[in-house]
């Protein structure tokens, strides 16, 4: 039977652009991941942290050959802006907002035809399918619903699962689904984010949990009186958290709707916490 694509349209995110023949050097020491993986049709998923080491923005980087292009998420766009003009300095690079000329998409489930748009394979899963940067939205794409009831099925995280200089990498699967290059030398935040995986300071995964009835858009999550982790994301019964890796066994519920984590078959977790 022939494979059905599905290609989503994604408002919601933005496109930065990052020109100038000193373009990869300048951002490979700012983000978690390697820059210089990034070519025509190859995308590589990172991050912007703070100094300490926390998450800012997270955006896949894909290049025309002549300029990356950060899939970013919309709301984020001024800020990551301001925040890399910052280091500029004497580097030959020009950073401006592009998102009124490319339509980000999101395909899976076969291999995307879209005459004239820049597609790459999303890096962080085969099944998480492409990225796409169209000069419109495309005609007949699913919206953001489609896409949301994708990834989180695969238990896929977005910038709405994630707290802005609050969550580590490590708690919210970079460092498995291909966010962190631990080879790439130097970078804003590498200090914590390194020892975090190499000391097991790890105490909270961003985890796909199942409900026996329709979730709410987010709350605190409770293993009877203690409260163990928070609900970032929700589509039906299905939903991705923030829980205590000791309470993955353990009885949970939010507003009084049970909770059963469902870990994917790409999540590392301490042989401890495996529920």
């Amino acid at each position: 039977m022939p494979v059905m694509t599905t290609i989503a349209y994604l408002p919601a995110r933005g496109v930065i652009g990052i020109e100038g023949p000193d373009r990869v050097a300048f951002l490979q020491g700012l983000v978690s991941n390697d820059v210089t993986k990034a070519e025509p049709g190859r995308a590589v998923w990172s991050a912007l942290l703070t100094p300490q080491g926390r998450y800012l923005a997270e955006f896949f980087i894909l290049t025309d050959g002549e300029s990356l292009l950060l899939d970013a998420p919309g709301v984020a766009v001024p800020d990551l802006i301001r925040r890399l003009s910052r280091f500029r300095l004497r580097s030959q690079v020009a950073l401006r907002d592009r998102s009124d000329e490319f339509a980000v998409h999101a395909a899976w489930g076969g291999a995307p035809s879209a005459p004239g748009a820049i597609v790459a394979a999303d890096p962080r899963l085969p099944a998480a399918g492409h990225r796409l940067l169209a000069p419109a939205p495309l005609a007949g794409a699913a919206d953001e619903t489609a896409y949301r009831a994708h990834r989180l099925a695969l238990g896929l995280p977005d910038h709405d699962d994630l707290e802005p200089e609050k969550t580590l990498l490590m708690e919210a699967g970079f460092g498995d689904l291909h966010g962190i290059d631990w080879d790439k030398g130097c970078y804003m935040g590498q200090e914590l984010t390194a020892r975090t995986r190499y000391r097991g300071l790890v105490k909270r995964r961003l985890v796909p949990v199942d409900a026996e009835a329709d979730l709410p858009a987010a709350g605190a999550i409770t293993a009877g009186e203690r409260e163990v982790g928070t609900l970032r994301t929700s589509l039906g019964r299905r939903g991705l958290a923030l829980l205590r890796l000791d309470a993955l066994d353990a009885r949970l519920s939010l507003d009084g709707i049970a909770l059963t984590p469902d870990i994917p078959s790409w999540m590392t977790l301490p042989e401890t916490a495996t529920p």
